[in-house]
């Protein structure tokens, strides 16, 4: 399939740049997969499309405040974004501007709090660093940090609270897995008292989220690869809830890509860690998830076409189309989409 087949035209001032002031009263589009047919809702609604026996699977990490400003030694500021601990108080991060920031460089965040040099420059131009600091790095970094917002928000986030899901428990995401940004704990609270699991997994969600597909042929985009977590509890709810025929809802992308990850052809979950990469397209099998949660995604991103994969290409198309004529509100901060 090419690239283009997944375009759409939205116009930007449908881009959601701020939170809605409720976190469950954004609206909520109900896309049937098999007859295409839509209908409107607000996200408080979603019990009612779950049954007893149904499992709601939620990825449960949370977003480092990973953009770190500062200045470096020689004077100049210098901007930092975390994307991989490689131990040893080593990060694997994005440097700007790049062109100053070189192998020996010294960085200094805060007043001092917490310093940094730059060991080396991989061959995708990311920086590896050393940081120093005293006490505990996650503490340092909540104090000096700010939130890496996607780039196509450009508003200051008043409270950086709002882009974490009130169930994120797992630090590790340089973004947040936003399709469960809608959720509230009443909310959860009214689904388990229906008879309905909710369960958790771990992804730790990468930049190479945002990363565009740039090959015309979408078979032959490299997908970035995320870290993620079955626990045991959750492998055994789900297969529970396949074997007695109800539905496994995953909510968001990610927690889609983990579930089909460690499932095995016979429909079987399997508890684990490991790297991902799964790419899920137009023409893949679904082997564990029934039902999907997500928000709206960008034109030509691997998000819509997992998406496409689950409910058809036509039919998402179709909706987002709708979406755009009744204004619904796109991107991290929009609002969502059930497909049952």
């Amino acid at each position: 399939m090419k690239k283009s087949d997944f375009w759409f035209d939205l116009p930007p001032e449908l881009i959601a740049q701020t939170p809605i002031q409720e976190r469950d009263h954004s609206r909520l589009m109900v896309l049937d997969k098999q007859t295409g047919t839509i209908g409107h809702n607000h996200f408080y609604d979603l019990p009612q499309y779950l049954q007893a026996g149904d499992c709601l699977v939620l990825n449960d990490s949370r977003v480092l405040p990973a953009r770190l400003l500062g200045s470096r030694s020689s004077g100049g500021a210098a901007e930092l974004l975390l994307l991989r601990d490689i131990g040893d108080r080593k990060w694997e991060c994005l440097a700007r501007p790049g062109r100053r920031i070189r192998p020996g460089t010294r960085l200094v965040f805060g007043n001092g709090e917490l310093e940094a040099e730059v060991l080396d420059v991989n061959e995708g131009g990311n920086r590896i660093v050393r940081f120093e600091y005293e006490g505990i790095f996650l503490e340092v970094l909540d104090s000096l940090g700010k939130m890496p917002l996607p780039p196509y928000i450009t508003k200051e986030l008043k409270e950086p609270e709002r882009y974490q899901t009130v169930y994120s428990r797992v630090v590790g995401s340089a973004a947040a897995p936003t399709a469960g940004l809608h959720f509230t704990d009443e909310l959860l609270a009214c689904i388990r008292s229906k008879g309905v699991e909710v369960c958790f997994l771990t992804l730790h969600v990468g930049l190479g989220t945002f990363r565009p597909v740039k090959e015309d042929d979408i078979e032959d985009h490299l997908m970035h690869s995320e870290f993620c977590t079955i626990p045991e509890e959750t492998a055994e709810a789900v297969n529970k809830t396949k074997a007695e025929g109800h539905k496994v809802i995953a909510v968001g992308t990610t927690s889609c890509r983990t579930l089909e990850s460690f499932t095995d052809d016979s429909g079987v979950l399997h508890s684990g860690s490991k790297w991902t990469d799964i790419f899920i397209y137009p023409g893949y099998r679904f082997k564990c998830v029934d039902s999907l949660i997500t928000n709206f995604h960008l034109p030509e991103s691997t998000l819509i076409m997992l998406v496409s994969a689950l409910a058809g290409r036509e039919n998402v198309l179709n909706a987002y189309h709708e979406a755009i004529v009744e204004k619904y509100r796109f991107f991290s901060f929009g609002d969502a989409m059930l497909i049952k």
